[in-house]
């Protein structure tokens, strides 16, 4: 594997992670409904780390997480205001500064920029750093930003603003937003104001779980709630899932999901139509949360022989220098803790960086090859309609097939593993990506 490609395995684990925000992080919790302010100071509380005196565990089991309430008025308490109460969180949560670097996706992957034609990601994709650059990164991009909703899991304050003003606060223009940011992506996403009280605050997520949001680990689910496949509903503007429980979390019934969703003039939905081809396209986003829990998952699926959360691998513990014992908040990737790989995976991987190198080599190649394809036939396409020698009862067909075949693809290029999280998933996604390309290829004939 190269280089630069093993830089987008660690980037894309920390990202994985990332959307745990301080969540994972055993905090002391404050008396129960105290809800402090962004004025105000943090109560005072010892910290509860879910560990006895010298750090063992006190067998205190993982609590579900709790939802947030909407229109109860709430205020963002920042990342900086719990720094003096949480020293030893706050200082690791600061240490994803370090993470710093950002690759250009369209110069590394050329190919996208004819896949993703007339969308923003053909003109800017840049890789995933730390999340203390989120706002920095949103404003800088160089893809336009037209609603509020883009701020959905950049920053506490539109999760504070949606919790309290309902789907209106996605269709704000974004320019409205922008200046009362405060506090990028911190404590509040997964503590809200309750430092080691696990939330959902973004409830898109409990509400597309249902009763199945008690079948997930607290700190998966803080991961799920930024790092997982979404739309724009297109009537309110606001972030959506594309399914309604954990059985219908997979791409081929979230394909069929978004497929079913068609306006007053017949028109199947699309986050944007591709100008030259016409074909409806979707546009997949970071779908870690429905790929680690997928069924074919080595460890997060509900029959896993060993189930993690994202936090066992991306979040460890650490000891401090006066002995205590607390929960890491620089996001890094397993393969950077060799403490946790000789403490934990040794126990079942031989040697785990070479599995991963041996997973992810064979996931470029094919990724590389299946997009190459799919770019020959976007242009195949477009060549055919611009000459008149595709018959109209085959280009209707033929542009479901290319946008089928997107969306499997675009399912594994922008899940963060690199294929690591369940490589079954991944390899069914691009068997039916190449399958959806042999029928547009049939057509095109």
């Amino acid at each position: 594997m190269s280089e630069k490609k093993n830089f987008y395995y660690i980037c894309g684990l920390l990202a994985v992670g990332i959307a745990l925000g301080a969540a994972a992080g055993i905090m002391g919790k404050p008396a129960e409904g105290s809800r402090p302010s962004a004025d105000t100071q943090p109560a005072t509380a010892e910290p509860d780390t879910g560990k006895e005196e010298g750090g063992q565990d006190s067998g205190k089991e993982t609590a579900a997480a709790k939802v947030a309430e909407k229109g109860t008025g709430i205020t963002v308490t920042k990342a900086d205001d719990w720094a003096a109460q949480f020293p030893n969180q706050y200082e690791t949560y600061m240490m994803n500064n370090d993470n710093s670097e950002v690759v250009e996706y369209t110069e590394e992957h050329p190919y996208i920029q004819r896949i993703y034609a007339g969308y923003g990601f053909a003109k800017s994709y840049g890789s995933a750093r730390g999340h203390t650059y989120v706002i920095t990164d949103l404003t800088s991009t160089g893809r336009p930003h037209k609603l509020a909703n883009c701020f959905t899991c950049k920053t506490s304050n539109f999760t504070a603003k949606a919790l309290n003003d309902g789907d209106s606060a996605y269709a704000m223009a974004f320019e409205d937003f922008a200046d009362q940011v405060t506090d990028p992506f911190g404590c509040f996403h997964c503590h809200s104001n309750e430092p080691g009280t696990m939330y959902v605050t973004h409830t898109y997520l409990s509400d597309a779980l249902g009763d199945d949001l008690t079948k997930v680990e607290a700190a998966t689910l803080s991961c799920g709630q930024c790092h997982s496949e979404y739309y724009f509903d297109p009537a309110t503007k606001a972030t959506t899932f594309s399914y309604t429980s954990l059985a219908g979390m997979n791409p081929d019934d979230m394909l069929a999901y978004e497929n079913a969703i068609v306006d007053g003039e017949g028109n199947m939905f699309a986050d944007w139509v591709d100008e030259e081809n016409g074909i409806r396209k979707l546009k997949v986003q970071h779908p870690e949360f429905e790929t680690f829990l997928g069924e074919t998952s080595p460890h997060g699926s509900a029959n896993a022989m060993l189930k993690l959360t994202c936090a066992d691998c991306h979040m460890g513990e650490t000891k401090a220098d006066d002995g205590t014992v607390f929960t890491n908040h620089n996001w890094t990737s397993p393969l950077d803790n060799q403490a946790l790989l000789d403490s934990n995976c040794s126990q079942c991987h031989k040697d785990l960086k070479a599995e991963v190198e041996k997973i992810q080599g064979e996931y470029w190649e094919k990724v590389d090859a299946d997009a190459e394809q799919l770019k020959a036939l976007n242009d195949q396409l477009t060549a055919a309609i611009n000459a008149g020698t595709i018959a109209d009862d085959k280009l209707e067909d033929c542009r479901m097939a290319l946008r089928s075949a997107q969306w499997y693809w675009d399912f594994v290029f922008v899940e963060n593993s690199n294929g690591v999280h369940n490589p079954k998933l991944t390899a069914h996604c691009l068997e039916q990506a190449e399958t959806f390309m042999t029928q547009a290829a049939d057509l095109l004939k």
